[in-house]
């Protein structure tokens, strides 16, 4: 037993995490709302680049009945993982590079009724992403769901998202006064404790500092979720600056 109040460290990276997306337990809800009405409250789900598992905990408070396998490659957020859902046999976390092309093998299982992830594949260059998806599209079985809900621009409205931007920002900075931590500011404190710090250190080793891939829009994610063999592809929920894309196989 390490004594670390797990917890603690999930429920802190989410409410670093809100201070970005103030609506991010919208668009879980919305997703788990498609969960329910496109495969059913027992779904086998995969969390992509999972993190913490914020998918997973909210996926399994509103079905109980559900299993999910997270995937991730960052060693400090999967401790937090997996130390939070521990003894939880509805739950397996497997590591995996997303860009190594066998990173599927290491899956528990061939197929699944839904996949899902929310602001993490943004890192990812279009091209990369592209291939991602049709590896994606062969794990999810016929009639299963794919859904992401990240960072997606749309480049032919400058204006729009130039006032999105200083929008967000200044409320940001409003609530920055009030003592939110920030993604830096987190990773410091995580660094410090003695069980994260080890993990932290490797984190930063495999990724370095945090850059975004492309962020392409939400368009170019529905058109190239259907040539990765989905049949449907649309967006389902957004905000001014994120939208939850859904594909069904």
């Amino acid at each position: 037993m390490t004594g670390t109040d797990w917890a603690d460290w999930q429920q802190s990276w989410d409410r670093q995490q809100e201070w970005y997306m103030p609506d991010r337990e919208e668009r879980f809800r919305v997703m788990l709302d498609m969960i329910e009405g496109l495969v059913g409250p027992k779904p086998r789900v995969l969390d992509l680049a999972c993190g913490t598992g914020s998918i997973t905990d909210r996926l399994l408070r509103r079905f109980p009945d559900a299993t999910s396998t997270g995937v991730d490659l960052d060693p400090a957020l999967l401790a937090i993982a997996e130390g939070y859902f521990d003894g939880d046999e509805r739950v397996t976390f497997v590591t995996a590079d997303l860009k190594d092309p066998a990173w599927a093998a290491r899956l528990p299982h061939d197929s699944y009724d839904a996949v899902l992830t929310a602001t993490a594949l943004h890192w990812l260059h279009s091209e990369p992403l592209a291939t991602l998806y049709g590896q994606v599209a062969g794990l999810v079985r016929d009639g299963g769901v794919f859904m992401n809900a990240d960072h997606m621009i749309d480049r032919a409205t400058p204006r729009i998202n130039a006032a999105e931007r200083a929008q967000r920002h200044a409320r940001m900075d409003r609530e920055k006064a009030t003592g939110v931590l920030d993604w830096a500011e987190w990773w410091a404190l995580a660094a410090k404790d003695p069980v994260l710090a080890e993990p932290t250190a490797r984190r930063f080793e495999i990724y370095g500092e945090h850059a975004d891939g492309d962020t392409p829009s939400a368009g170019w994610h529905a058109d190239t979720l259907r040539s990765a063999g989905f049949g449907e592809a649309r967006v389902v929920w957004g905000s001014p600056s994120d939208s939850l894309v859904l594909a069904v196989k």
